[in-house]
């Protein structure tokens, strides 16, 4: 927790400055800058709130825009998803070697009463746009403090979803694939119920901060 907590906290390291050095006059990305540009504005973003610790977020972006054939990516919104897939999978194993179990399904997860009947954005009273401009913007800390309070499993599933966009099947695919073996258990629809548990809180952070 306390690496993580140290770069959620982290005004320094928030955002990209210049393409990562593996991209960076490389020949076979020439003309491709602003493809990469586009590709690499969220990812440290997106590595910082799973794994903390800027140098590993960077490296994460680095493997991740190298490993995600970018360069055959005409479309600079099928490179950010490609490339965001590829980091997401580097940092669920990440996740799994620093805390084997941490990223396990929660056990007995039933369909709760909550206050978000809907498992998207929408439903927590904010859109997508919104919700990275409070990443970024004056609301980063309490945004940032919320996400170090939620549990590791339900940040990470929060942070798939809402920031790199996956859907509920897509995420625990990802989950079992590369969370470790007591990752296995992942389904669809515990994605989904711990997503809208997420949101819930959310809205209620969202409400304290607006009081």
């Amino acid at each position: 927790m306390r690496q993580e907590s140290a770069l959620l906290n982290d005004r320094t390291n928030d955002h990209l400055t210049s393409l990562p050095p593996i991209l960076d006059g490389s020949p076979a990305f020439e003309g491709m800058e602003e493809v990469f540009e586009l590709v690499a504005a969220g990812l440290y973003s997106l590595a910082s709130m799973l794994v903390g610790e800027g140098e590993q977020s960077m490296r994460l972006v680095e493997a991740a825009v190298a490993s995600a054939e970018v360069s055959v990516c005409q479309d600079p919104m099928v490179a950010r998803q490609s490339s965001r897939r590829a980091l997401g999978a580097a940092a669920l194993e990440l996740l799994a070697q620093r805390d084997p179990g941490s990223l396990a399904a929660p056990e007995g997860l039933t369909t709760a009463s909550v206050c978000i009947e809907e498992d998207d954005l929408a439903s927590a009273g904010i859109s997508s746009e919104e919700l990275e401009g409070m990443i970024a913007g004056p609301e980063r800390d309490r945004v940032r403090e919320w996400l170090e309070g939620l549990p590791a499993w339900m940040r990470t599933v929060f942070v798939l979803r809402a920031v790199a966009g996956f859907n509920a099947a897509e995420t625990a695919a990802l989950l079992k694939a590369h969370g470790g073996p007591q990752a296995a258990a992942w389904t669809p629809e515990a994605a989904r119920e711990v997503f809208r548990q997420g949101l819930c809180s959310l809205a209620s952070q969202l409400l304290r901060n607006r009081e």
